[in-house]
């Protein structure tokens, strides 16, 4: 298949997607989690194999990140039309499931089947949990897609991770309510991310249980019925935990609850890391302003995007929800992360890091003005007298 895409003039160069066969890594990239299992089915007997694939996804990625920079390029508005309708990209996204489910179920029966010491079990299922994370960004991009395939397949990935609620919450509640004080999925200056799990996770699930509530009774159809989609998703959860549970026996529990959480808490990270602080305005007849890409912290960190689908240009994804992963741009002045998101997430979870790093990036982006900071309500005076704050008529 051609990596270039003509223009419609004589005048203007090809464009040539620069990374185009790179975007592969991110199907094989899943694999790598099964290293250390792999290992030592080979033979292996040193424990540090099953840190590996840990090492790499937290340690060398963030390097890989900081080492190549950022890519600031955009493809051109002419041929967006084109790279969206490439049947490439969209494959890309449908090869990953099945590296996705062959490597969380190969790992989690290992755990469950070997003898291992309690660093090993650990390392094992936090890296899996960690790829689940992955498989729940992949049901992020599936999701926002108008095919039923697409909009289906994202649903049943977001089931390996018990966490089938997510594409309806995300895509009618969050996209919705982003970067306001209303929104559970976005987080304010001042607050750690152990707060905001306790605030996001519940939020999200309750919220998504609502809105298709909502959806189903316009229909006139029950919430308890099979149309909805939370309840087909809970059921291919069902099945798969429970299947596992009943060949592999009770060892499986603690593995599935530990990997499950781990997944959704890396999509918690995500969303921690991706409005923190930044407040749309109200305008005088209640609603908010319309979401612009300067409501959302961006990154074009090269290695991070390629893993994550473009994720990191999270500020084009929240003005144009619809545009697909490769036609995502970046714009000049928007607030900037200084790292990727593997290297993000590190400082969020030491909060007198994070709060170093990005406090006072908050007040930079937003130029001071209050009304464009979402602030924690028991942190705002603390944080208004350490930036010099005032309060604005």
């Amino acid at each position: 298949m051609s990596a270039t895409l003509p223009l419609p003039t004589d005048q203007q160069p090809a464009y040539r997607d620069r990374k185009r066969l790179m975007w592969l890594l991110s199907v094989i990239g899943p694999a790598g989690v099964t290293i250390g299992p792999v290992a030592h089915l080979m033979g292996a007997t040193s424990e540090a194999w099953f840190f590996v694939a840990f090492a790499f996804f937290y340690g060398v990625i963030p390097l890989l990140d900081w080492l190549l920079g950022e890519d600031l390029s955009n493809p051109p508005e002419s041929v967006v039309p084109r790279l969206e309708a490439d049947r490439y990209y969209r494959w890309i996204n449908y090869a990953v499931v099945p590296v996705l489910w062959g490597s969380l179920l190969f790992n989690c029966i290992f755990v469950a089947t070997h003898e291992l010491s309690w660093m090993a079990w650990l390392a094992t299922t936090i890296i899996t949990g960690s790829m689940l994370g992955f498989g729940l960004n992949l049901s992020h991009e599936l999701g926002h897609k108008k095919d039923w395939l697409g909009r289906k397949l994202g649903l049943f990935n977001s089931a390996l991770g018990g966490y089938g609620h997510f594409s309806i919450e995300h895509n009618r509640g969050h996209h919705r309510h982003v970067a306001t004080a209303e929104d559970p999925a976005s987080s304010k200056m001042g607050e750690t991310i152990y707060r905001f799990v306790f605030r996001e996770m519940p939020g999200a699930f309750f919220r998504a249980w609502d809105l298709e509530t909502e959806r189903l009774e316009r229909q006139g159809q029950s919430p308890w019925s099979l149309n909805n989609e939370i309840i087909q998703a809970g059921l291919v959860t069902l099945g798969l935990y429970g299947g596992l549970i009943a060949a592999f026996g009770p060892k499986m529990v603690p593995v599935l609850a530990v990997v499950a959480f781990w997944g959704a808490f890396q999509l918690t990270s995500a969303n921690y890391i991706e409005h923190y602080g930044l407040l749309r305005r109200k305008l005088p007849d209640g609603r908010y302003e319309r979401c612009e890409p300067h409501h959302s912290w961006n990154s074009n960190h090269i290695i991070s995007n390629l893993i994550v689908f473009h994720l990191q240009r999270h500020s084009d994804h929240h003005a144009n929800p619809t545009r697909s992963y490769q036609s995502l741009r970046n714009f000049p002045e928007l607030p900037t992360l200084p790292s990727g998101y593997f290297g993000m997430f590190l400082a969020a979870y030491v909060p007198p890091i994070w709060f170093a790093i990005m406090d006072k990036r908050v007040i930079a982006a937003t130029g001071g003005d209050v009304k464009r900071i979402n602030f924690l309500p028991a942190q705002r005076a603390r944080l208004m007298r350490q930036f010099g704050l005032r309060e604005q008529p």
